[in-house]
């Protein structure tokens, strides 16, 4: 190394420079020069130790600022995705509302489509279930629908449950199955919503609740895991209902799932 020699070259000029008789001591001199540049070279070990250690840090500062840059760049994408979930909570809130209003009018235009009894004809007897009075019945699933758009979950559960059992023929049956396992789902108990949504597609195929029924099987999937039990759901429901909210909304879900 060029310290070493400059070292070495001054020493050797020192021996020179000395008197002849210090010459008889050349073998000391020697050996003081071995010593200096056994020292120099444990310097030159130590600087480069150094130098690399500075190096090694230089590459943890490097390092530590791209974890800071990707900590911001995941905070900023942390915020938003919150921004989504809350966007899509109100759309599913909103279309929530947008459903709950449609049952209301179809159960409105059921009550409208009663024929007042004849003068002096007597009402249906109570306990007779071929004459139930289609007011009533109007009436019984408006109250249960009415606990769900409140947010009482486990009352409309009830409310639905108590009119499926009270009409089962009724034309809006499939809808109140609908309501109970979007219920469930609401509460959390996906395997329980998951069910009464597969009951819906059971008992009434023909159902125009059918699509929607099969949109919340699918978000029920999500929400157990099976994300590929409800990519192929969200196709089946694309594929069998083209054209219905449900398979648009099932479309778009499908460019999102991974």
């Amino acid at each position: 190394m060029q310290r070493s020699g400059l070292i070495f070259a001054a020493a050797l000029s020192f021996a020179l420079a000395q008197p002849a008789w210090a010459l008889f001591g050349v073998d000391e001199v020697s050996n003081e020069v071995k010593a200096l540049q056994q020292r120099v070279d444990a310097i030159d070990a130590r600087l480069g130790k150094l130098e690399s250690a500075m190096q090694d840090n230089q590459q943890m500062l490097n390092l530590l600022k791209e974890v800071e840059t990707l900590k911001a760049e995941l905070a900023k994408l942390r915020g938003q995705a919150e921004v989504q979930v809350h966007q899509l909570d109100t759309l599913g809130k909103r279309q929530n509302d947008l459903y709950a209003d449609l049952d209301k009018r179809v159960a409105d235009l059921a009550k409208a489509a009663v024929p007042a009894p004849p003068d002096g004809a007597q009402p249906a007897a109570a306990g007779n279930s071929t004459q139930l009075d289609p007011l009533v019945e109007s009436r019984s699933y408006e109250a249960a629908l009415a606990l769900f758009r409140e947010a009482n979950y486990p009352g409309a559960i009830a409310g639905f449950n108590g009119f499926l059992k009270a009409y089962p023929e009724s034309a809006l049956a499939a809808n109140a199955q609908y309501w109970i396992g979007y219920s469930y789902y609401a509460l959390k108990d996906y395997k329980t919503a998951l069910a009464h949504q597969q009951k819906l597609l059971a008992v009434y195929p023909a159902s125009n609740k059918v699509p929607d029924a099969i949109l919340n099987i699918a978000t029920n999937q999500i929400e157990l895991g099976d994300l590929a039990g409800a990519r192929k759901t969200l196709e089946g429901l694309v594929a069998k209902h083209p054209g219905t909210q449900a398979a648009t909304l099932a479309a778009r879900r499908l460019s999102t799932l991974k």
